[in-house]
């Protein structure tokens, strides 16, 4: 394998976690986001004969990932939930200044999310993944809205317990 494809997706792979917490905060729907994410990766290797090796791979790969966000949002440009040019930018610049710690932050919680199962799980999707409101979920499941918001408070402390300890801080 070229040693160029190598390298690109050896930092594509530290940076894609951050790349996607990025994505999360301007492209809403969980499976457009999932698709701008793939077209990010795509132009990442293609553009990688590019990159300056002397500068930081994630802020270069997170300003590719603005490119892709502006080519998306100019597509869905009638859908009012869109964040406009300079709002994805501010986003983009502050991802940009994350530390190496901040962005393995991102690398726990997707290790931590893995480990919610069974009905914690669904209803973690079905507020986050679905943007589902915990009386639409308590409709959906057959619960009190409380007795929701009060499982996602558990879930949020879980997360947020297992992230803390797994950075070797205490809980």
């Amino acid at each position: 394998m070229d040693r160029q494809i190598v390298e690109a997706t050896r930092l594509w792979v530290l940076a894609q976690p951050a790349v996607a917490a990025f994505l999360s905060t301007v492209v809403r729907d969980f499976s457009e986001r999932d698709d701008v994410l793939q077209d990010v990766a795509v132009a990442v290797l293609e553009s990688f004969p590019r990159y300056d090796a002397a500068k930081p791979f994630t802020p270069w790969a997170i300003g590719i990932a603005r490119n892709q966000v502006g080519l998306f949002l100019r597509r869905r440009r009638r859908d009012r939930h869109t964040f406009d040019t300079e709002a994805m930018e501010r986003v983009a610049a502050a991802f940009e200044r994350l530390t190496a710690e901040e962005m393995s932050r991102f690398d726990r919680l997707s290790e931590c999310l893995a480990a919610i199962v069974g009905r914690a799980r669904e209803i973690c999707d079905l507020r986050y993944r679905e943007d589902l409101k915990p009386a639409a979920i308590a409709s959906r499941l057959g619960m009190q809205p409380n007795a929701v918001s009060k499982a996602l408070q558990r879930v949020r402390d879980q997360l947020r317990q297992c992230i803390e300890a797994r950075a070797g801080r205490p809980a």
